[in-house]
C-alpha cells in the first residue's frame, strides 16, 4: 500500500549468483543514490571471497552500506539489520528521493520490510549448546530435537536448513515454547515506499553461474582465507556454505576435489531455498539481468 511520503526503496532480491550487485549498481547510478546491502555474511569484514563481496572497483562505483560493517566475532541477527537498514535508510533519505536495497537473505529483507516477531533475548550459553549438539551430532540430531522440543516446527519449518533449526530449537529450549508462537499478526506499516523487484534466470544457467563462480573463488584463494579463519571456526557467521565444508577438508575428512562439489552442490542448494522463500512474496515482480530497462520502467510507474 502506498504511503504518502515520496521516498522509496527499491529492493533487488533473488538467489546466489543471479547477478543481483550489477543490477543493482545500475540502478542505483540511474537514481544517483546509494546501496545498502541485505546479506547475511558480506556484513563481516573478515568474509571476502567465499561471500562474493562486491569487488572494489563496484563498491568505488556506488557506495554500499552493510558491506565489511562488522565482526564475525559479534552477533549480527535480523534484528541487527532492521535497525541499521532503517536507520541508514533515514540518513540517506535526507540526500535522495530513493534507496537501493541488495541481497538474498530473505530473513532480513523481511525484516527491514515488515518488522520482526519479538522474541526473548536467548541466554548465550543455550545458544552455544545447540551449536556444539549440531556441530557434534548433525542435521539429524537437530531434526530429532526438534521433533520433541517444537513439534509444530518440526511440521512446518525449514528443516533442511540448520540455521533456522537452531533458532528455533534454542528458543525452545530457553523458553518452552514453538518459535511460531512468537509470530506477530500484524506488520510493522514503514513511512516509505517499498518496491521489490526479484532477479531470476534458468535453472541451468544459474547452475553454471554457481560451478564459475565457485571455481573463482578457488582460484582467488578461498582455501587460504579459510584456513586463516580456523580458530574463530565455531562462530555463527562460519556455519556457512564455502566455510563450513573447507573446515571438514582441514579436518583431513574430505579431498579439496570432492571439497569443492560440495561446495557447489550446497550452493545450489541455498540458491533453491532463497528461490523459495522469495516466490512466496506476492509483492515482487520478477526481472532477468538483461532487464533493466523495464525494471525503471516499472519502478517509474509507482514512485
Amino acid at each position: 500500500m502506498p504511503v504518502s511520503n515520496n521516498k522509496t526503496v527499491i529492493i533487488v532480491a533473488g538467489p546466489t549468483a543471479v547477478g543481483k550487485t550489477a543490477v543493482a549498481i545500475q540502478l542505483a547510478l540511474h537514481y544517483k543514490t546509494e546501496i545498502i546491502s541485505a546479506d547475511s555474511r558480506q556484513c563481516f569484514k573478515e568474509l571476502n571471497i567465499g561471500v562474493a563481496r562486491p569487488l572494489v572497483e563496484e563498491l568505488q562505483q556506488v557506495k554500499h552500506h552493510f558491506i565489511a560493517s562488522h565482526s564475525i566475532q559479534e552477533e549480527v541477527t535480523a534484528a541487527t539489520f532492521e535497525e541499521y537498514a532503517l536507520k541508514k535508510v533515514n540518513e540517506l533519505f535526507q540526500q535522495h528521493d530513493v534507496v537501493v536495497m541488495v541481497g538474498g537473505t530473505g530473513l532480513y529483507i523481511k525484516a527491514f520490510c515488515e518488522g520482526l516477531d519479538a522474541i526473548p533475548a536467548i541466554d548465550p550459553a543455550i545458544r552455544q549448546q545447540v551449536i556444539k549438539g549440531f556441530e557434534e551430532k548433525g542435521l539429524s540430531w537437530l531434526q530429532e530435537q526438534l521433533r520433541q522440543k517444537d513439534p509444530l516446527f518440526h511440521e512446518k519449518g525449514e528443516m533442511q536448513n540448520p540455521q533456522r533449526m537452531m533458532r528455533a530449537l534454542e528458543v525452545a529450549e530457553a523458553t518452552g515454547q514453538s518459535i511460531f508462537s512468537f509470530r506477530k499478526k500484524e506488520k510493522v506499516q514503514r513511512d516509505f515506499n517499498i518496491l521489490k523487484a526479484g532477479l531470476d534466470i534458468p535453472k541451468e544457467q544459474l547452475h553454471q553461474h554457481i560451478h564459475t563462480r565457485v571455481d573463482k573463488m578457488i582460484a582467488a584463494g578461498l582455501v587460504d582465507e579459510v584456513r586463516s579463519l580456523m580458530p574463530y571456526r565455531q562462530l555463527n557467521a562460519l556455519q556457512t556454505v564455502g566455510y563450513a565444508e573447507l573446515f571438514e577438508y582441514f579436518d583431513g575428512k574430505i579431498s579439496l576435489e570432492k571439497t569443492i562439489e560440495q561446495i557447489k552442490t550446497n550452493t545450489r542448494q541455498y540458491a533453491k531455498r532463497q528461490l523459495t522463500w522469495f516466490r512466496k512474496d506476492a509483492a515482487i515482480q520478477w526481472f532477468t539481468q538483461q532487464q533493466v530497462g523495464e525494471m525503471i520502467e516499472w519502478i517509474e510507474s509507482r514512485i
